[in-house]
């Protein structure tokens, strides 16, 4: 085997084809071997000596295609001997290869599933596909722990591969969301192609997690008002979503880089957050945030009502959601505590 294969391709073979490869080389070196004794005792040519090596290692009774004399005759006992031992060893190891797999395929998933167990404050995604592959991945980006699901073998591959815990099966099962730790999760997005699947995923998640932040996929408006009745925070539409984004992009350019910039956690300096007034912060000031290098944008009260750029003696109350943009140590100093 040339170096290169050996040490750059070999390794990335499944266990399975190397055995399968491994059968086709020693079967050709015992055909020719066989081939050659005959060629050898009885003087044959080689396709005379190669038909019956194969038939002879095949166990399939071809009468001999010349007399033979004693050494031929011995030489022939040993190469059907050898099919047969080449017969069974084939059998045994198609099973072993077939039970390994199996038994490396269970424990595969027991692994995962006591990664999984052991989340708190993590995101489900459900459904792996154009759009769910990329929420998933934006996830890990923000710093996010995922579990993805799905009922497709292929998405499911796909998933693992790229580094994400996965729970196979449907995530309209209230048994498939409890295996990805719905009750210990911080939200779930469910970004499924069916609209229905959509709508029984919020039903099933917000049933086992009242306090689940969830999102939900819909492709028209009507959808959109059953998945937000459901029981979805917020409701998306890749479609709509996708124009509104191509109009911002050619009316307000540098507004949505900025935006974008902010959102990304890249390599800028600052950042935009959501967060929520707790003790800490209740009672304290809009200016007393500023002095902390803290600018809120606005002060949500319910979706999609706002109070923009609030004056600096505007008093926090408890349970607020602020909208608030500034350095990124800024930012740490106040997930901090400090």
């Amino acid at each position: 085997m040339p170096d290169i294969v050996r040490r750059r391709l070999w390794p990335h073979v499944s266990r399975p084809v190397r055995n399968a490869l491994l059968w086709l080389v020693g079967m050709g070196l015992v055909a020719l071997v066989g081939a050659f004794g005959y060629m050898v005792i009885e003087g044959w040519d080689f396709f005379d000596s190669i038909y019956m090596t194969i038939g002879v290692l095949a166990t399939l009774g071809l009468k001999e295609i010349h007399p033979m004399d004693r050494p031929g005759e011995l030489w022939t006992m040993f190469l059907s001997i050898l099919g047969v031992a080449i017969i069974f060893g084939t059998v045994g190891i198609a099973a072993e290869s077939l039970v390994s797999e199996m038994a490396s395929g269970k424990r595969e998933v027991k692994r995962m599933q006591k990664q999984v167990d052991a989340l708190r404050g993590h995101f489900i995604v459900c459904g792996y596909g154009r759009v769910g592959s990329l929420v998933a991945a934006e996830l890990r980006d923000d710093g996010q722990q995922v579990v993805v699901l799905d009922v497709g073998q292929d998405s499911l591959d796909r998933a693992v591969s790229d580094g994400f815990l996965v729970v196979p099966g449907d995530g309209t099962s209230d048994s498939v969301l409890l295996r990805a730790g719905v009750e210990q999760a911080k939200g779930l997005v469910s970004v499924i192609d069916s609209d229905a699947n959509n709508v029984y995923v919020v039903i099933s998640a917000r049933s086992l997690n009242p306090d689940l932040f969830i999102v939900g996929r819909a492709s028209t408006g009507a959808v959109m008002k059953k998945v937000l009745q459901a029981g979805a925070d917020r409701t998306i539409s890749p479609y709509e979503m996708a124009g509104r984004r191509v109009v911002q992009l050619a009316l307000k350019p540098g507004v949505v880089d900025f935006i974008d910039a902010a959102l990304s956690r890249g390599d800028l300096s600052f950042g935009m957050e959501e967060i929520t007034v707790d003790k800490r912060l209740a009672g304290q000031t809009v200016g007393q945030l500023r002095k902390r290098g803290l600018f809120t944008l606005a002060i949500r009260h319910d979706p999609g009502i706002y109070e923009p750029n609030p004056v600096d003696e505007r008093c926090l109350e408890l349970g607020e959601s602020l909208i608030v943009s500034g350095s990124t140590s800024a930012m740490r100093a106040m997930s901090e505590g400090l």
